[in-house]
């Protein structure tokens, strides 16, 4: 390292505080990554140009895209069947993380995993929550298993395919078959999925993210509606996944004018069945984007316009009200005020009426659905002491379900078959859900997660540095001339400069670093390059150690809560198991 100028080892010093500010600060990662980012533009290692190349990289622009795309699927309520179809009802955490980790890895073995977890993350939020899951098991394991299952086919990720370039390059020869890495990539997958089985659990703590951090407690009476013709009639209370929601208890279904209290989860729906329901805010919203549910008063739907474009406000009735002692039958709330109440909390106890037969009183909290200008009409009414609309919240479009989900399977069929990129077809897919109203422009433009993706383009930027000043290349010629000629030994260093270089900057920066250098000790020790071609491809993807690595992490990394340390007490050992297997079973697959 003696040849570094100092350009390389403010490169070197500077990975190595964002690593340190990681793991000591709670410090957000974009504003550490940025700032080393500008430390490096401002001393002259990089160039403008090459400081903001990350921000215009492919991967990064398809990262944003597909925030989009999935926003389709979340508008149109898709996302809770695809979860329900995908994933099932899981008898146990371990059970869950099997049900996750089997389709993402099948999924990425044949399509790029961004789009892979990018599609998964909505609905496994969704998905645990009804089932009382820790994301923070689930999202992690859910990253890990479509980097593995990406390292199964020459198109699984783009590090194989950047490899198998190089080396058809430099040799002339034929690369890899589109399966033939899958001798190497399943006995990985098989690593990954069984350790996380093993270790998920105790590695990793069931953290809370932030917005599971505030409990709601009051509890509000909800009425819904099975319509004749819901996909919810004919199945049982629980495989219809009303005992799943957090905090909220079915009370009573009224059929056919009858009333039937304690209701058993093997009790079978109707249409035409009304429900009633007491719980927690947020449970009683996700009844509201349910599909097969719509709430049983009929004011919702004498509302105007769309319900899409409708928001949900809670307000606070005041004693001036003129509806205080009267029923909300009675009181013609809709004709005042333009606004259906669909849940109503008294006092943060549930009130044991029908909606509609309950005599309103003062200090009592009514969930509405109503249209945004509510809130500027009413903010500073007489008649309410407390408006605010929930958020962006609003009654999905269930209709365009089957729309939203046609559109990402052709997006994912257009990239297997090699029609357009990954990219293209982003793009493609955004504007179709743009365009058929599954998600409205005012939720595309701000559905991307701008940290994630601040992070994922100045990583990028520190990567660049790191190759530009020779430090990179530094550091994986010093750990490969530690081998002395032994080719198992160079193979092992190999696999480990890799994945070092992949853990500090990104998979194909570390891929296009170590290979020159992994087909020059083949050459000197005059054996096969095969062997460490395919090192350096799992190694290039072996990016488990930190968040940085890859970008599947990133999306994860504040979605599940989780800390810098997560990533290293749980992906050091587990690319040291990856490490072993592809060291060990490498050259009996192809000999040296």
């Amino acid at each position: 390292m003696a040849a570094l100028g100092w350009q390389g080892w403010l490169s070197i010093a500077l990975v190595v505080l964002c690593f340190v500010l990681f793991l000591r600060t709670r410090i957000a990662p974009d504003i550490v990554t940025s700032g080393a980012l500008t430390l490096l533009l401002v001393t002259g290692v990089l160039t403008v140009e090459e400081a903001l190349a990350g921000f215009s990289n492919p991967g990064g622009i398809t990262v944003a895209v597909l925030y989009v795309v999935v926003s389709g699927l979340t508008e149109t309520g898709a996302v809770g069947w695809l979860g329900q179809a995908l994933l099932g009802r899981p008898r146990s955490e371990q059970d869950a993380r099997l049900r996750l980790m089997l389709p993402a890895a099948g999924l990425s073995a044949f399509l790029n995993n961004t789009p892979v977890v990018a599609i998964f993350i909505p609905a496994v939020l969704d998905w645990a929550k009804r089932h009382r899951l820790s994301l923070s098991r689930l999202l992690l394991p859910l990253s890990y298993a479509s980097i593995a299952g990406g390292t199964c086919t020459l198109i699984g990720t783009s590090t194989n395919l950047v490899v198998d370039g190089m080396y058809t390059a430099r040799t002339g020869g034929e690369g890899l078959g589109l399966l033939e890495l899958a001798w190497i990539g399943l006995p990985v997958v098989a690593v990954v999925i069984v350790y996380l089985q093993l270790f998920a659990s105790r590695l990793l703590p069931a953290r809370q993210t932030a917005t599971d951090s505030f409990a709601d407690v009051r509890s509000y009476t909800a009425e819904m509606l099975v319509p004749e013709g819901s996909p919810l009639a004919g199945k049982r209370i629980e495989a219809a996944g009303l005992r799943q929601l957090p905090g909220l208890y079915l009370v009573e279904i009224e059929r056919a004018g009858q009333a039937m209290p304690a209701v058993s989860s093997q009790a079978v729906l109707r249409g035409g069945d009304r429900l009633v329901f007491a719980g927690m805010l947020d449970s009683v919203m996700d009844l509201q984007r349910m599909r097969g549910l719509r709430p049983a008063t009929d004011q919702v739907f004498k509302l105007g316009g769309k319900r899409r474009d409708r928001c949900f406000v809670e307000a606070v009735l005041s004693n001036k009200s003129p509806l205080v002692g009267r029923s909300v039958r009675e009181g013609r709330f809709r004709a005042r005020y333009n606004a259906a109440i669909i849940a109503l909390s008294r006092g943060g106890e549930r009130v044991q009426r029908k909606i509609g037969d309950i005599v309103l009183a003062a200090g009592d909290t009514l969930l509405l659905e109503t249209h945004p200008e509510f809130v500027l009409q009413q903010r500073n009414a007489k008649d309410f002491l407390v408006v605010a609309q929930l958020g962006d919240d609003h009654p999905p479009a269930h209709e365009r379900a089957p729309v939203a989900v046609a559109i990402v399977a052709a997006m994912v069929v257009s990239v297997a078959v090699g029609l357009f990129s990954m990219l293209e077809a982003a793009l493609l897919a955004a504007g179709a859900m743009v365009l058929t109203r599954c998600t409205p422009g005012r939720v595309a433009r701000r559905s991307p997660d701008w940290q994630v993706l601040v992070v994922i383009a100045t990583s990028l930027g520190i990567g660049a540095a790191l190759e530009k000043t020779g430090a990179a290349g530094v550091l994986a010629g010093s750990l490969i001339g530690l081998a002395q000629g032994m080719p198992w030994l160079s193979l092992a260093l190999v696999f480990a400069a890799a994945a070092v270089l992949t853990a500090l900057a990104t998979n194909n920066v570390a891929a296009v670093l170590v290979f020159p250098i992994a087909m020059d000790a083949a050459q000197l020790m005059d054996v096969s390059p095969i062997p460490f071609m395919v090192a350096v491809m799992i190694a290039a993807s072996a990016a488990f150690a930190t968040p940085i690595g890859y970008q599947t992490n990133l999306m994860v990394f504040s979605v599940g809560g989780y800390r810098f340390a997560d990533f290293l007490r749980i992906g050091i050992p587990l690319t040291l198991l990856v490490g072993a297997i592809t060291v060990l079973l490498t050259p009996l697959i192809w000999p040296f």
